[in-house]
């Protein structure tokens, strides 16, 4: 290791030299989070580590995730595998995707291969109508897990939620106070939980807010696809009745509900104001700039894995609901009613 690279990588990890030396020299004196720091330098740089410094895996542990497609679900899985490498372990990555392997296949890949627990992040549990018996027998395989968005009380297990109706409940709020008076909710199929409990909060707020009843908030709640094209088929929807704002389950759903508004001759936020769900990577980068929630993407992917290491190491007590609070992030689609609307 020459002096130049040395001085690399401590600049990289922002420590000193001598430092790095001891992180290299697997000498005592340093913190586990330095050394940590040291090696992610290592890695950036296109270092190789010293045979030394690799970690011998301490298992495998499976991460079935829904479509790549939402930047949101890469988000969750790379903190999730960084958090499980931390810890020795070795992360297997499964994607559900439509006409590819069902959730119950890659369990059942996952479980031949030994790993020792697995991370769901939006699968069947969240789906209201789904037999969630396939979860108790997985417990009784000895197979520890630890559930990402969507709780059932029927399953014993660790859930990680963010807190679905206090987002809407803040995007409503937000809405409101720019005058808006129809505001519409473009979120995914009633079966799942946090589409539920995104109408539970909508609805909420616009009583609390606006004075409507419930029958009057269903009016503007639209239910479709979780992608671009579904935001831009509710949009239109919610836009035929009359809403000059637009709340959506997703930043993708919000992006097509912006392409909506601007098919239309509108503009965003001059005629309609738009939030997202999620705050996705790049997000911030959209003309405009989306307004949106944001998930607690690090808190809610350590948590899930540290729930999930407990249940591995046999100390697991805490099997309910972990719920994290969302945060709304004020960016340029969204802004004042216009007068004459």
């Amino acid at each position: 290791m020459t002096t130049a690279r040395l001085s690399d990588i401590a600049a990289q990890a922002g420590v000193s030299e001598a430092t790095v030396s001891r992180v290299l020299n697997g000498k005592a004196g340093v913190s586990a989070t330095t050394r940590q720091t040291v090696l992610a330098a290592l890695d950036v740089l296109g270092y190789e580590r010293p045979t030394r410094l690799r970690q011998r895996s301490a298992g495998l542990i499976g991460l079935i995730t829904p479509e790549l497609s939402n930047p949101i679900f890469p988000a969750l899985a790379q903190v999730i595998e960084q958090v499980l490498s931390r810890h020795g372990f070795t992360p297997v990555l499964c994607t559900q995707t439509p006409g590819g392997s069902t959730e119950d296949e890659l369990v059942e890949m996952l479980v031949d291969r030994g790993v020792a627990g697995i991370v769901f992040v939006s699968g069947l549990h969240a789906d209201s109508t789904a037999d969630h018996d396939r979860y108790a027998k997985l417990t009784g395989r000895q197979v520890p897990f630890v559930l990402i968005n969507g709780y059932s009380e029927k399953i014993a297990a660790p859930f990680i939620s963010p807190d679905d109706r206090a987002a809407m409940w803040m995007a409503v709020q937000h809405l409101v106070g720019l005058g808006h008076r129809k505001v519409g909710l473009a979120v995914g199929q009633r079966r799942y939980v946090p589409v539920l409990r995104k109408i539970e909060g909508f609805t909420a707020a616009l009583g609390e807010y606006l004075g409507y009843t419930p029958e009057q908030a269903a009016e503007y709640v639209h239910h479709t696809l979780f992608s671009v094209e579904g935001g831009h088929a509710a949009a239109n929807a919610l836009l035929d009745k009359g809403c000059t704002a637009i709340v959506c389950g997703s930043d993708l759903m919000a992006l097509g509900a912006i392409r909506a508004v601007r098919q239309r001759g509108m503009a965003v936020p001059r005629d309609v104001s738009v939030v997202g769900f999620d705050d996705s990577p790049l997000i911030a980068f959209t003309e405009p700039p989306l307004t949106t929630i944001r998930q607690p993407v690090e808190a809610m992917a350590t948590a899930a894995v540290d729930a999930l290491l407990e249940e591995v190491n046999g100390s697991g007590s805490q099997r309910d609901e972990f719920m994290f609070q969302t945060e709304l992030v004020m960016r340029g689609s969204t802004g004042p009613r216009r007068s004459e609307q």
